[in-house]
């Protein structure tokens, strides 16, 4: 039946054109870019995800983190979004198979072809682990061998973003990755870091060597208990060509304690890489599984082409996480031959039962002996083991690790036998970034191997900064966005005028945006008022008192001066300067008239009477004239010099000269 899906176009941008695989949660469509004129791979999720809201936004954070990851090795992801109730993420089409693919068609491969696929897997690893990415669910299915011999990690994220967070309660919840591949802390605890990878990528290499996965089982959860209580067989038990450095390890990357494994992809692929030099084996080019040879000669007739029965689906599995019981005990090896008080690998060998008839050979005889002395051997030293662990084995001294690096107290306490957990980050004014400020429990204490030490890493000194892009904004805008910043800053204002920014606007920001705040620093708004400006009106001919208020209106400082004027009354207004547009807060001043503007009386002694006439009248006065026989001015008053107010009368006496 045909795909309905087939056909749409995502976004505008992506038509999908075939489907190239389905699995438990989305299915794989080849798909044309149209913007870029290119095929790319859409992976569209099933159906119920998409309608979680909580799946979609973890969906979007996780692909984007993905998208991070550039390396070779990694499928690059490109693009992620949502329409037409389609989930989907864009990411590079690798045309070939996937390592299950591989996997069925070969049923197992030799020590230098697992290698030559597990190497790059690894490198894709150790680029995401060094990035903070974990994979969490590392299987043959997310491997991806393009036709020309390329090898690829897919899917990094899907099942964090699918289970909702980094680690599960083991008192209940969900677990989500493929039951086959799950580490003992994901199964008992939910937790999760780049030493779960190694486990998956060693279960991987054992699944490589073997042609199937360590453990079988009727139900999902009958192989997740394998996990959990029994250590990974070694695969020469499987395939005796196999080596017994190889054994080795298979047997350290798929510890039970992850404190026991190499501590990331990085240092798995450094094992191999020293591994491969001890063995002499040389490069292998990577297997792709199509050849033009008959498949079916190149398999061995007592491998099985598929994975044994109740091994598991090769698909995601979401289990029910077991409840009660608290986490299992395990009972190791005397440290022996080991370092750091880790043990080593022991491989199992399976017994034959003795003969039932006489007669049996003397080599048979001697190899029955040389076994019970081993099976006796072996209970002593079991024994032994349980009295050392139940006595001073069991427990370590936690090192010291405040004041140390996050990675180097991690290393520590690897080394310790102990489980680093990053429980908070917090600012200090005091511990760098990045450094330990505290660990419960503390260094000297004693604590059993593989508990769990809490770490509180340093931040670095709490700093906030105010965006320079609030300038100009209103001021109660501004201030919530600062008490946004969570830092506990006061808020304080102050008031001025400007032309640019209108009223209720901050002009100024101090101290300066982008400038480094403490907790509970005070930062002060500048917030205008009105305009910078005013223009000064027109008050001449008004009582002072009158303009005197309207100047002062318009914040405007005023001061009063006095003169004459033949224009304007006494007592009113004459003059205002400065005038025009003037800053508000400028002076201002009132020019009061005393009245109309005087004049000087002229020096008219000794003249004739009608020329002192004429004279006081050109000079706006009047003239009263007092006259005793002849025709000179002998006296005037007021006198010559005097300044009088225009229209003044001048008195002269005129006699004889």
């Amino acid at each position: 039946m045909t795909d309905p899906v087939v056909g749409l176009v995502l976004e505008g941008r992506y038509r999908l054109e075939e489907r190239v695989a389905r699995g438990g949660m989305s299915t794989v469509y080849a798909a044309t870019d149209l913007r870029l004129h290119r095929v790319v791979a859409v992976k569209v999720m099933v159906e119920h995800l998409a309608r979680d809201p909580a799946f979609v936004d973890r969906f979007t954070r996780e692909a984007r983190a993905a998208a991070m990851l550039s390396h070779p090795n990694v499928v690059s992801v490109s693009d992620q979004g949502t329409d037409q109730g389609l989930v989907f993420l864009v990411m590079e089409l690798v045309r070939g198979r996937t390592l299950r693919d591989l996997l069925q068609a070969r049923g197992r491969l030799t020590v230098g072809e697992a290698f030559a696929v597990l190497e790059p897997v690894l490198a894709g690893l150790t680029a995401a682990h060094r990035a903070g990415i974990v994979h969490r669910d590392v299987k043959p299915e997310n491997v991806l061998i393009s036709t020309d011999g390329q090898v690829k990690v897919a899917d990094f994220g899907l099942a964090r973003a699918v289970a909702g967070t980094g680690h599960t309660s083991h008192t209940g919840g969900v677990l989500i990755g493929t039951v086959a591949y799950l580490s003992p802390e994901q199964l008992e605890r939910g937790r999760s870091d780049a030493r779960s990878d190694v486990y998956a990528a060693g279960v991987v290499l054992y699944e490589l060597l073997t042609g199937h996965p360590p453990y079988a089982g009727d139900t999902p959860l009958a192989v997740a208990y394998q996990h959990v209580h029994h250590d990974v067989p070694a695969p020469s038990l499987e395939t005796p060509s196999v080596p017994w450095q190889v054994d080795e390890l298979v047997a350290r990357t798929t510890r039970r304690d992850p404190g026991a494994r190499p501590l990331d992809a990085g240092a798995f692929l450094a094992e191999i890489d020293a591994l491969r030099r001890d063995l002499g084996l040389g490069r292998t080019p990577v297997p792709t599984g199509r050849t033009t040879v008959n498949p079916a000669t190149l398999r061995p007739t007592n491998r099985p082409t598929q994975p044994r029965p109740g091994s598991g689906d090769p698909r995601t599995e979401v289990l029910e996480a077991q409840r009660g019981g608290g986490r299992t005990a395990m009972v190791p090896l005397p440290p022996t031959g080991a370092v750091g008080g880790r043990r080593p690998p022991v491989h199992q060998t399976a017994p034959r039962p003795p003969a039932a008839r006489p007669g049996v050979p003397q080599h048979i005889r001697r190899r029955r002996a040389r076994f019970a002395i081993t099976i006796v051997l072996l209970l002593a030293v079991t024994i032994g083991a349980i009295g050392w662990w139940l006595g001073s084995g069991r427990w370590t001294d936690v090192p010291e690790v405040v004041g140390q690096g996050q990675q180097q107290a991690i290393g520590f306490l690897q080394e310790a036998d102990l489980d680093p957990v990053l429980a908070d980050e917090q600012f200090s004014e005091d511990v760098p970034a990045g450094v330990v400020i505290s660990a419960d429990p503390d260094a000297g204490q004693s604590a059993v191997r593989g508990s769990d030490v809490q770490l509180v890493v340093s931040k670095g000194p709490e700093r906030f900064a105010v965006d320079a892009g609030l300038l100009g904004q209103p001021a109660d805008q501004v201030q919530a966005a600062i008490e946004g910043l969570g830092g506990d800053l006061v808020v304080a204002t102050a008031d001025t005028r400007s032309d640019s920014v209108a009223a209720g606007g901050v002009v100024a920001i101090e101290p300066a945006p982008g400038a480094e705040l403490r907790r509970g620093d005070t930062v002060t708004l500048t917030v205008a008022v009105g305009p910078a400006t005013a223009d000064v009106p027109d008050l001449v001919g008004m009582d002072p008192d009158d303009a005197r208020a309207a100047l002062e209106d318009l914040d405007f400082e005023v001061e009063t001066s006095t003169g004459r004027s033949n224009e304007v009354s006494a007592g009113q207004v004459m003059a205002v300067s400065p005038g025009g547009n003037q800053p508000y807060g400028a002076t201002v001043t009132l020019q009061v008239s005393e009245g109309p503007v005087q004049v000087t009386v002229p020096n008219v002694v000794g003249q004739s009477k009608d020329a002192a006439t004429a004279a006081l009248q050109a000079a706006g006065l009047t003239v009263d004239v007092t006259q005793f026989f002849g025709d000179t001015v002998l006296r005037q008053t007021p006198g010559a010099g005097s300044v009088v107010d225009p229209g003044t009368s001048v008195t002269i006496l005129v006699t004889f000269g």
